[in-house]
């Protein structure tokens, strides 16, 4: 069973996220948090597999997350999806170890990153 944690501070975007990996993995198990902090107390009682994490948050962002993340689950893929497709970002991505994908979160957004997943 495979578990994918949404992370953003924005619902709609969860809701969306949500919706197109249902819809191509409709037996996954999506959990979600609204801010890194949320996502990082989320990991007592959620091992995800896959991480879809956004940058631009209030309180803790993405960045600051990741080796958090990291340290409480070493196994999860990480992709860090955000409007912001500045090189910098992408190469602190890289640098970390972690996908990218840039929003807007559509239907062939999450299947790129599902399709990066199952590698």
């Amino acid at each position: 069973m495979t578990t994918v944690l949404v992370v953003d501070d924005s619902r709609i975007s969860r809701m969306l996220s949500r919706q197109f990996l249902l819809q191509k993995q409709p037996t996954w198990t999506i959990a979600e948090a609204a801010s890194g902090e949320e996502a990082i107390a989320r990991l007592d009682n959620v091992t995800p597999d896959l991480v879809l994490l956004d940058l631009n948050m209030p309180g803790m962002g993405g960045l600051a997350a990741v080796g958090q993340i990291q340290a409480k689950c070493p196994s999860a893929r990480i992709t860090l999806l955000t409007a912001n497709v500045q090189d910098a970002i992408r190469e602190k991505a890289e640098s970390l170890g972690i996908g990218f994908a840039a929003k807007p979160i559509t239907e062939d957004r999450i299947e790129q990153i599902i399709a990066e997943f199952g590698k």
